[in-house]
């Protein structure tokens, strides 16, 4: 009797926790929404989403187009990816079917302990050594631009697809390695074509997570990225990101303005993004989990 109490304590305990979970994030959507509907109701839905100008100060008038700010945000995000992905996913095959005991033991560490690096360090980095670099080898005059910031969420990203993708590997059944080997296939082969393949929707799912990880990052592209308001025609070209026109702006901007609420409207939409990636990957998961219990 007392066992089936304690129990039912833990499950009221844990369905209480999830329930909170699930309150603050309808919290969370609801205030962006709200503050953004106070916004697209002076600026127009459209004309925020699709705008190519933004410059809530101007002397002849207020523009909130976000198209810059959306366009600088994925260029950023897609050459984090374009850059950490065959690195992440190469990583992740080496330590699971090729690294010996002592170089897992070795190299584990060293990826987990580049996750905990402050933004703000890796941010300072970009802005001391790859700004020359990339300076000199391009020959531009300064090296504050997307590409920059691609760099850098790439290796921010990195221990996120290394160690997810690596976990789906490693989840796949030695059954299929040995039935692979037993019909006279190499390891390479049996990597490429048997073990990959049966983890692709855990790799997937770390590469989206490794997306919304890039996507959300706010002080490295604030650093790094030289926060040029102007459509990027390239990865030379100096963005701003959402993230960082929030961080910027809204410390300055005054209460209850329409300059305000566009920037929950950024917020909003932001949120919006990495809540569709954070889904698209936990499907991946979910896909994963099943390959795993067969």
């Amino acid at each position: 009797m007392q066992r089936h109490s304690r129990e039912k304590a833990f499950v009221w305990f844990f369905t209480l926790n999830g329930a909170v979970v699930i309150l603050i994030l309808l919290g969370i959507f609801y205030l962006l929404f709200s503050s953004s509907f106070l916004a697209w109701r002076e600026v127009g839905v459209m004309p925020f989403l699709t705008g190519r100008v933004w410059n809530p100060t101007g002397y002849h008038g207020s523009f909130y187009g976000t198209l810059p700010l959306i366009a600088g945000t994925f260029l950023v995000t897609l050459g984090a990816i374009a850059i950490a992905l065959p690195f992440g996913v190469a990583c992740a095959v080496y330590l699971a079917e090729v690294a010996s005991p002592w170089e897992r033991e070795l190299f584990k560490p060293v990826v987990e302990l580049l996750a905990g690096v402050p933004s703000v360090v890796i941010g300072f980095f970009g802005l001391v050594v790859l700004n020359r670099l990339i300076a000199n080898v391009f020959n531009l005059s300064n090296g504050l631009n997307a590409l920059n910031g691609a760099i850098l969420l790439a290796l921010m990203s990195l221990p996120t697809i290394i160690s997810i993708a690596e976990d789906a590997l490693t989840a796949v059944p030695d059954e299929y390695r040995e039935a692979s080997l037993a019909l006279g296939a190499t390891r390479w082969q049996t990597i490429r074509r048997v073990t990959f393949p049966a983890a692709i929707s855990g790799v997937t799912a770390a590469v989206m997570l490794g997306v919304g990880r890039a996507i959300g990052e706010t002080m490295t592209v604030i650093m790094a990225t030289g926060n040029a308001i102007a459509f990027p025609k390239g990865m030379f070209s100096s963005v701003r990101t959402m993230t960082a026109t929030i961080a910027i702006e809204l410390g300055e901007v005054a209460f209850n303005t329409t300059h305000y609420y566009a920037l929950f409207a950024v917020g909003f939409i932001l949120f919006v993004i990495t809540f569709v990636v954070s889904l698209i990957a936990d499907f991946f998961l979910h896909r994963a989990g099943e390959v795993g219990k067969r």
